[in-house]
């Protein structure tokens, strides 16, 4: 190797690459797959609360509402027909039973689909960081003079 190259593959450099731009990679990977897993799981209990509603609520049913801050009033809803559904950046639809799962079946399968492609680049990260770890392992012996003996076979 000529020297550029041996300057720029030498340990401390790729530990520096390892530490500041793969592991930050891998923690914004791990932090958006969370994101993504908790979105689906609102989506999930949606999906239940909608299904329950359509066993077990035709007159309406009672529950209690989280008005801020952890504070509950009772409420009572009457009409079950239609439900608002928050459809993403705060917005809110309209929806009947039917079509509100639906919507909820279609918006899982998305975000299933992006926490996969989320999951692909982060066990790409993994196996860039362990490959990055070899190098500097190869480096740290050839510079000791040791030799490596590999029995294939």
């Amino acid at each position: 190797m000529t020297p550029a190259v041996n300057e720029r593959v030498s340990p401390a450099n790729v530990e520096t690459f390892i530490n500041d731009c793969l592991r930050e990679d891998l923690r914004t990977y791990e932090q958006q797959l969370c994101r993504v897993n908790a979105e689906i799981m609102e989506y999930v209990q949606l999906k239940n609360m909608v299904e329950n509603i359509q066993d077990n609520a035709v007159d309406g049913f009672k529950t209690q509402v989280n008005i801020g801050g952890n504070f509950f009033m009772k409420a009572k809803a009457d009409h079950v027909d239609r439900i608002l559904v928050d459809i993403g950046l705060k917005h809110f639809l309209e929806f009947t039973l039917e079509e509100a799962l639906k919507f909820v079946d279609m918006k899982v399968k998305v975000l299933t689909k992006q926490a996969d492609v989320i999951r692909d680049k982060s066990v790409e990260t993994r196996a860039n960081i362990k490959l990055a770890l070899l190098v500097i392992g190869d480096q740290t012996s050839l510079h000791a003079g040791t030799e490596r003996i590999c029995l294939c076979g």
